[in-house]
């Protein structure tokens, strides 16, 4: 999120705008699971880990701007 200033989940709602535009039947769980390569629990339970202090710092200096 920080390297490329959006997160995957905003990335999965614009997917599914997206789908939602061009009139193709696709729910956000679906979207999220194109964006994640498996279903957001999933990626949840085996890549999510707690920010460190570092990472909080930059994203909140990158929110500021």
């Amino acid at each position: 999120m920080i390297l490329a200033g959006f997160c995957r989940n905003c990335f999965s709602k614009w997917y599914k705008a997206e789908a939602d535009d061009q009139g193709l039947e696709l729910s956000i769980d679906d979207a999220r699971e194109r964006v994640y390569g498996m279903t957001y629990g999933e990626w949840k339970v085996n890549h999510q880990l707690p920010a460190t202090p570092e990472q909080l710092a930059a994203f909140e200096a990158r929110s500021k701007k």
